[in-house]
């Protein structure tokens, strides 16, 4: 065995660990979040921790990745380096990411039947973030949010779905559990009021989310046929998932539709009103998992697209999430592309939004041609000092953005549509949230025709769950939307193929 100490908010911690534990391992398993997008597989690098002692000699990756001064001052990426005896590492803060979108634009709830007699919660579990809201019977209460923990398990779905395969199942379940603990604490502590107070939730996600929530067997979804262990559409004990609630309390978790298109887009669906009437409208939700549904002639079809978390700025060389210091805006002023960051911090590096709004920029300057390719042989544009958009990160979105408008393009063509058919195009989800309209046609994530038809609804999903909290009725609506739901199965539907690469180009 190994002592390992780990500084943290100015405390240390001594652990023991077993001689040969990856670094990495030994903070998750001591309660502490490297930043792994990866899933600790040595490919994002950014890891970096400061450490010293009896440990592995520097990697190839850290050869590679880390400066000569970098080296000097003692930096290690966590998952490459081994503790081989006594060591001692400080821990890197989880960093509070301050653009979480916790509203979202929901039809009017007609009849008011709370599923709560005191206090209820819902709450959206993103891959990436944590929403939640707390009412009573006369309305809202409060609002939070939180980055998902087990982004330390790696940014997308797949990673984490890896992950539990491994054995990491249950710390899976125990990382998220604990966030939304703390979450309904938050919230209980904003209103006034005790989390033993709350008697009902609604919990939302995806199904590979809700399937890590419980502790739930993942591998059916890792492999054809690609069949969820479990739909939902059910109410467990809140007790089971850890949560802080009152004795008796009960969390529903909504009905997915498939595998890969979950609960969070019925609620978000429920949110949106768009299959209450007669009109051809389509929902989207941009993220790690780019999500759509068609409604058509009183018919739903919906399909599930691996964007994977380029637009969570996850794999990109200096992306991060929506914290202070991300450049999350950019235009084109006098020649030349000015940026904006959160908080108007010192540029740090780059999120989502901010990457649409740079490529649109640059394809308006004349830098990027419509393969994707920087001119002039350059391999990086400047942004900011310290930070840039390297043509490798190029490529990482034109995968993102394609897969998410061939998704679109494949259901409207299943449908015998073409795009200016849709009366409205519904955009859910925080990234949504932040995104420019005007560079998301010109990158042509969207079809540019449809601009003017979009309608940003913020984080549908938590709207949806918290009608579903305030309204029992809504309960049978949502599962028996879902229930009809036509899944289609892009990896072997030849139009996708077709149009996966077609929409690469800008």
């Amino acid at each position: 065995m190994a002592c390992l100490t780990i500084w943290a908010d100015g405390r240390a911690l001594p652990v023991e660990v077993e001689a040969g534990a990856l670094l990495s391992d030994a903070l998750l398993h001591s309660g502490h979040r490297p930043d792994m997008p990866c899933g600790g597989r040595g490919r994002c690098r950014k890891c970096r921790v400061q450490a010293s002692g009896a440990l592995s000699p520097l990697s190839a990756a850290e050869l590679d990745a880390l400066s000569p001064a970098e080296r000097e001052a003692g930096v290690r990426l966590a998952c490459c380096t081994r503790i081989l005896g006594d060591a001692r590492v400080t821990a890197a803060g989880d960093g509070a990411v301050t653009q979480i979108c916790t509203q979202g634009e929901a039809r009017a709830v007609e009849r008011l039947d709370p599923m709560f007699a005191a206090l209820g919660a819902a709450v959206d579990i993103g891959t990436t973030t944590l929403a939640a809201q707390l009412y009573d019977r006369d309305g809202l209460l409060a609002t939070a949010a939180a980055p998902n923990p087990q982004r330390s398990f790696g940014a997308d779905v797949i990673s984490r779905i890896g992950r539990s395969m491994e054995g990491d199942s249950p710390a899976l379940a125990n990382c998220v559990r604990q966030a939304i603990a703390g979450l309904l604490r938050t919230l209980c502590g904003q209103a006034g009021r005790r989390s033993e107070e709350i008697d009902a939730l609604v919990l939302t996600g995806n199904t590979a989310m809700l399937h890590l929530l419980c502790g739930l067997d993942v591998s059916p979804l890792a492999a054809a046929p690609f069949q969820a262990e479990e739909l939902f559409g059910k109410t467990l004990p809140a007790a089971e998932l850890d949560l802080p609630c009152a004795p008796g309390a009960r969390a529903y978790l909504p009905r997915c539709m498939s595998a890969f298109v979950g609960a969070d887009i019925t609620t978000a669906l429920l949110a949106s009103g768009i299959c209450t009437g007669r009109e051809t409208r389509m929902l989207t939700d941009i993220g790690t998992n780019g999500e759509i549904a068609l409604w058509h002639q009183g018919r739903l079809s919906c399909c599930s697209t691996a964007a994977g978390p380029a637009f969570e700025g996850a794999n990109l060389s200096q992306g991060m999430q929506g914290a202070p210091g991300a450049i999350d805006h950019a235009w084109v002023a006098d020649g030349a592309l000015e940026v904006h960051t959160i908080g108007e911090a010192e540029p740090a590096g780059i999120c989502g939004s901010g990457v649409a709004d740079v490529l649109a920029g640059l394809l308006e300057l004349g830098r990027l041609d419509e393969t994707g390719l920087l001119n002039e042989g350059d391999d990086a544009w400047p942004l900011a000092p310290g930070v840039a958009i390297t043509q490798g990160d190029i490529r990482q979105v034109q995968l993102a953005k394609s897969a998410v408008r061939a998704g679109i393009e494949t259901l409207l063509a299943r449908a015998g549509l073409a795009p200016d058919a849709l009366a409205e195009l519904a955009i859910a989800g925080g990234f949504g949230s932040y995104l420019s309209l005007d560079s998301a046609a010109a990158i042509g994530l969207i079809p540019p025709e449809l601009k003017p038809r979009c309608r940003v609804l913020g984080n549908a999903a938590l709207a949806g769950a918290a009608m579903l909290l305030r309204s029992r009725p809504l309960v049978d609506e949502s599962a028996a939307l879902a229930g009809a739901a036509v899944t289609a199965e892009l990896a072997t539907d030849p139009v996708f193929m077709e149009q996966y690469v077609e929409q690469m180009m800008f």
